[in-house]
């Protein structure tokens, strides 16, 4: 399985500014190949590469920063062609999709360009690389990180690694294989409901309340907002310092919730059932209020915490449709959307049980979780005669 560690590199003055210039003119290169591309149709990768490595290297990259800066390109277009196909560009003729479509795709000046085990080396014991720059190769270039994160990098780093700036410091985010660990057989399922007001609820009685979440984000609007009205410079530093705090302490927040519903699976050797939510800000329909709510709500981030942590336990993830689950009594099975007497509030107008309104899907995806499991392990292949 891959997954990523970002360990933050702690250089000099002198080696700051060399990354610094060096992700400047791999990614001006990178707008150059754009437009040769565009202008071709976007050939092939070995295609493009013959009308355009040798004046990369006349620019002065190394051979494998030029190959490297040309598959960054094909791989950005091969990403917004599956973008389009996929309808996240919206429909045909529509502005955002046309716009895409009518111009070469430009690079940000200090957007992620990728390095190999050729230009970039780790020596874990000093915790520093050498890496290459456009003023030649830097070495002894300290790096830091969380102990997990390096036992990690030491022990399963295999294949790039990518080179950030952000917010004025450099990060490299590593490629790791780690080994999966052996699914077992669940003796159940933890059913995991997902929402706003509670983020995730799972059958064993944890829940993740998001009141403490949903303050935060209010004062974070709030001075935000507050910050953007002053219009002075000191407003502007202020609010670049605060960038990417909120998306931090969700991710943070995110993790906490995976690794207690994943340690738990673990523990009373069950699976995790989860609804399949992709897709649900196009299918809803919600007041402007309430708009703002929905699309900073996380729930396939979590998801995919949930999945990535199961999957190195070797708990069991299954999703399930989740069409009905809020309004199906885990009881007597009664579908009725006035079983759903309010947000936190179900009763059941069949058999009358009174439950916590995300409790009682919880259990439903529990149960539907553990139908899906058994239905995958039936053979399918008729009896032959």
């Amino acid at each position: 399985m891959k997954i990523v560690v970002h360990v933050k590199l702690i250089p000099e003055a002198d080696q700051a500014a060399a990354l610094s210039a060096t992700l400047r003119a791999v990614n001006q290169a990178a707008d150059w190949v754009s437009v040769v591309a565009f202008e071709r149709g976007v050939p092939r990768e070995y295609e493009l590469r013959k009308h355009t490595y040798g004046a990369l290297r006349s620019q002065g990259l190394g051979a494998q920063a030029a190959q490297h800066t040309i598959k960054k390109v094909r791989d950005a277009y091969t990403t917004l062609k599956a973008n389009v196909k996929a309808g996240n560009l919206g429909k045909p003729g529509s502005r955002r999709r046309v716009k895409a479509e009518t111009k070469p795709i430009t690079f940000r000046p200090d957007a992620a360009h990728p390095y190999d085990d050729r230009c970039l080396s780790w020596q874990y014991e000093a915790q520093t690389v050498s890496i290459w720059t456009v003023a030649g190769r830097l070495k002894d270039v300290r790096f830091t990180g969380s102990a997990d994160a390096l036992a990690t990098l030491r022990e399963h780093r295999k294949g790039e690694a990518d080179l950030i700036e952000r917010d004025g410091e450099f990060y490299l985010i590593a490629t790791c294989e780690v080994p999966e660990a052996e699914i077992y057989e669940p003796d159940g399922f933890v059913g995991v409901d997902l929402g706003i007001v509670n983020i995730a609820t799972s059958s064993t009685g944890y829940q993740a309340a998001g009141r403490q979440l949903g303050r935060y984000r209010k004062r974070q609007i709030s001075l935000r907002a507050k910050l953007q009205k002053k219009r002075t410079q000191s407003a502007k530093r202020r609010l670049k310092e605060r960038s990417r705090r909120e998306q931090r302490h969700v991710r943070n927040t995110n993790h906490i919730i995976a690794k207690t519903i994943v340690t738990e699976a673990e523990r009373t050797s069950s699976g995790i059932a989860l609804e399949e939510l992709r897709g649900i800000r196009q299918r809803v329909r919600l007041r402007k209020p309430q708009r703002v709510t929905l699309h900073s709500w996380a729930f396939a981030q979590l998801g995919d915490f949930i999945v990535y942590k199961a999957r190195r336990a070797g708990v069991p993830v299954i999703f399930i449709d989740p069409a009905h689950t809020s309004q199906q009594c885990c009881e007597c099975g009664h579908i009725d959307k006035k079983n759903r007497a309010s947000q936190a509030l179900f009763t059941c107008r069949n058999c009358g049980v009174v439950a916590h309104a995300d409790r009682n899907a919880s259990r439903n995806i529990a149960r539907r979780g553990e139908a899906a499991w058994t239905a995958g392990r039936e053979s399918r292949v008729p009896a032959t005669s």
